[in-house]
């Protein structure tokens, strides 16, 4: 929004902004964030950075080295449409205040690397991004564990299992379950919810391309959008998270990204549309080949489905992730790419033959990503295809659930579980250090978080359903 830290300062003089709040990503994902009253802003804050508590940060420095400085990017500022009094957020990168380096944890620093590691390689100088993120919008959520109790309780206006509840007046206008897609209002009863984010969205500087309701019953929606460059949309991701959430709470509704909050019914996942492009020129084009993709297009899918099971590591990082990965929810579980089969791992879109449309679609990853790091380890595997020529199998069109026996023998699959896929990014992660983009420490912590917060955690507890299935065993 401003080029440097004197137009800045001019907007909030001339706005009347009252607080500046400072923003940076944690390494699992989430916004953080902390408040400065405008008249403590000065220019030397963009210069030399503002300390902050690194520990208490999931995924951040230890204890005895707690101290790191924010470095405000002036370019990323826009008002706060949601607080009471006038706010100017500013998105941070993260230092080092002993060595004045960049934090190398700091997955917005990593997206930056990725980026300029491109163009080092010389195979292209922009790389496009654009994703679909699907969440729900629900009326009710209650959770809770303890040593002697565990559950969950969802709700929606929405949910066909409503049909019947006496609401006094019950409407019957309830999707039935896996057949949300596309209904008109008074069916999608969210139709002005979804335009209020939209128009929040690009109030904040976020291009939306489309919006609609989703195949899941209970207030699934998809808002989809407009790409752009790799940082930019990790930025507009955390945006976007931001906004739903709190128009969903305006609303008197909750938003969740979960990517299976609704047992047997569609999960919600995130597409990443992507291109490189080259002096102006989209470099995945290659007019009379397999829909029109290029040798180049076709090795950067090689590489992503010969690196699919590490990828899901960043890309599917939850538990719940393998909740939706799992045949006959249109879940995209086998490493093949097609050009309209929406079960392949990578799909070529068809909407358009144009040079400038000309992209591949990733359908595996999920919203619960930390958008920086699964769209830089994106663009890592497909960069490693390119250097090593690695040729995906042949393109596949059939409807792959209807394929003979020993021709789906043939077809892999995504694997089954967090832990899988953690285990697989272990063992395969070489192609994400290149360039110093990730590191050995964003690898390792990585690991450990996820295996001891989560994997473990999940693991060391009842679940519900088991007492149905074992009680009286």
């Amino acid at each position: 929004m401003f080029s440097n830290a004197k137009e800045l300062l001019k907007y909030v003089s001339d706005k009347g902004i009252q607080m500046v709040d400072l923003r940076f990503v944690d390494l699992p994902g989430l916004w953080q964030h902390f408040s400065i009253t405008s008249k403590e802003v000065d220019e030397g804050m963009f210069e030399e950075g503002v300390g902050f508590d690194g520990s208490s940060i999931r995924g951040f420095q230890a204890i005895e080295e707690s101290d790191m400085l924010l470095i405000p990017d002036t370019t990323t500022a826009f008002e706060d449409p949601f607080t009471k009094h006038k706010t100017l957020n500013v998105i941070c990168n993260v230092q080092d205040p002993i060595t004045g380096e960049k934090y190398t944890r700091d997955p917005r620093h990593i997206a930056q690397k990725a980026e300029n590691y491109l163009t080092s390689t010389g195979i292209g100088d922009t790389a496009y991004f654009g994703p679909e993120p699907e969440f729900f919008v629900l009326d009710d959520i209650r959770f809770d564990q303890s040593h002697n109790y565990g559950y969950y309780y969802i709700d929606s206006k929405e949910g066909f299992w409503n049909s019947g509840k006496e609401e006094e007046p019950n409407l019957g206008y309830k999707p039935r379950y896996k057949q949300g897609y596309f209904p008109v209002p008074p069916m999608d009863s969210l139709q002005d919810i979804r335009s209020e984010m939209v128009i929040e969205l690009e109030n904040v500087g976020v291009q939306v391309e489309v919006h609609h309701h989703e195949v899941g019953t209970a207030g699934q929606c998809e808002i989809d959008l407009r790409f752009d460059t790799l940082t930019s949309m990790g930025d507009k991701y955390l945006k976007y998270k931001y906004v739903v959430k709190n128009v969903g709470k305006r609303n008197g509704k909750t938003v969740t990204l979960m990517p299976k909050p609704i047992f047997q019914d569609n999960g919600s996942g995130m597409h990443v549309h992507q291109s490189i492009w080259k002096e102006g020129k989209n470099i995945f084009y290659g007019p009379g080949g397999y829909a029109d993709l290029s040798e180049t297009a076709r090795y950067y899918i090689g590489g992503i489905l010969k690196h699919t099971p590490a990828l899901l590591g960043f890309c599917n990082p939850t538990t719940n992730s393998y909740r939706r990965l799992v045949p006959g929810y249109e879940a995209p579980i086998n490493l093949i790419f097609s050009q309209r089969n929406r079960s392949a791992a990578v799909r070529i879109p068809a909407y358009s033959s144009s040079e400038k449309a000309k992209r591949i679609e990733t359908r595996f990853p999920d919203p619960s990503c930390n958008g920086y790091l699964a769209f830089s380890a994106l663009l890592m595997a497909g960069l490693d295809g390119i250097q090593n020529k690695i040729s995906p199998p042949d393109p596949i069109d059939k409807d792959l659930y209807d394929l003979a026996p020993e021709d789906k023998a043939q077809v892999k699959s995504t694997p089954g579980s967090l832990e899988d896929v953690l285990d697989a990014l272990e063992a395969d992660h070489d192609f994400l250090l290149k360039g110093d983009v990730f590191t050995k420490d964003v690898i390792e912590t990585w690991l450990d978080y996820k295996r001891s917060e989560e994997v473990d955690a999940i693991r060391l507890r009842p679940h519900p359903h088991e007492f149905a299935l074992y009680y009286d065993i």
